[in-house]
């Protein structure tokens, strides 16, 4: 089994398990759906009630709940290569919280990244050398979140494992650092922001060393019906690199409507971003498109 498949079988085993879970968490299942919704129904009766479509629409917004969901999202980057080629990237970003104890959670995010790109070298002959596809390195961040707090935060630390000899692809490092997200959320709206910095410790000597950091403020607002909008920038600077070369800064507009895929809810989003910034190297990208859909397993409440 190569990467890929090895990496796409870990993100449905993870929304087995969750589903394991949230169906153990009553000794009462729900009612079924009805099929003629087009939002997840809610259990009419019975000591334990699924949560509302509100509440897992708010949850959606949260990086932090105690979710159980799986992410698919795909991202096409124009702008690759010379001349301006796409960059395809599927996220695979399974959350999985767990309780510590009756004041803390621990919610463990996964973000492993399935590219395939053109090629990046160039000559004046044009492209040369061949594209490639592949798992870059899959980032795990680790965050203890209280269950309790007027502001949602939680922080822990975040590791970036090796997962490629292809040097387009991966940094064949291991690199890990601390990460943090707060927020707050009101009347709909919520606005926060999530960073984490990463430093390698082990790998080869002769590829580059990492010192990165991720930041991504958000700001979203949901409606009545159920649609989110969203505003968020997913910028990275790489220490390591002198300007021009440093950040990789998208700002991204996104809609997204909460609904169902067969039994599951699931939330179905489409966007468009910018990059105001960039490699200016065969790296970066000037536009994107994206399009995900998320598979929620909500909790039952008592």
């Amino acid at each position: 089994m190569n990467s890929a498949a090895r990496i796409i079988t870990f993100a449905l085993l993870s929304f087995g398990v969750a589903l394991s879970a949230s169906a153990q968490d009553s000794s009462n299942p729900p009612e079924p759906a009805n099929a003629a919704s087009n939002a997840p129904a809610a259990a009419a009766a019975g000591p334990d009630v699924e949560e509302s479509d509100a509440e897992l629409a708010k949850k959606l917004n949260n990086p932090i709940s105690d979710l159980f969901s799986v992410p698919f999202q795909f991202n096409w980057e124009n702008g690759i290569g010379v001349p301006d080629r796409t960059r395809f990237i599927l996220n695979i970003q399974p959350v999985m919280p767990f309780e510590l104890n009756d004041k803390t959670n621990l919610i463990v995010r996964i973000v492993a990244p399935i590219v395939s790109q053109p090629p990046l070298l160039t000559s004046r002959f044009g492209p040369s050398g061949f594209g490639t596809s592949g798992v870059s390195d899959p980032l795990v961040s680790f965050f203890f979140s209280p269950k309790k707090s007027a502001i949602i935060w939680g922080v822990g630390p975040a590791i970036s494992l090796p997962s490629t000899n292809d040097p387009t692809l991966g940094s064949q490092k291991w690199a890990a650092g601390p990460t943090f997200v707060a927020l707050k959320q009101v009347s709909g709206w919520t606005v926060g922001a999530l960073v984490n910095q990463i430093w390698s410790f082990a790998g080869p000597p002769d590829r580059p060393s990492v010192n990165q950091m991720f930041l991504q403020p958000f700001v979203a607002y949901t409606t009545a019906n159920l649609w989110t909008f969203t505003v968020n920038s997913e910028s990275t600077a790489n220490w390591e690199e002198h300007s021009p070369n440093r950040w990789n800064t998208p700002v991204n507009l996104m809609a997204s409507k909460l609904s169902i895929f067969g039994p599951f809810p699931a939330s179905y989003l489409f966007g468009w971003g910018y990059f105001f910034a960039s490699p200016e190297n065969a790296f970066g990208a000037t536009w994107k498109v994206r399009g995900a859909i998320t598979f929620l397993l909500p909790k039952k409440k008592k």
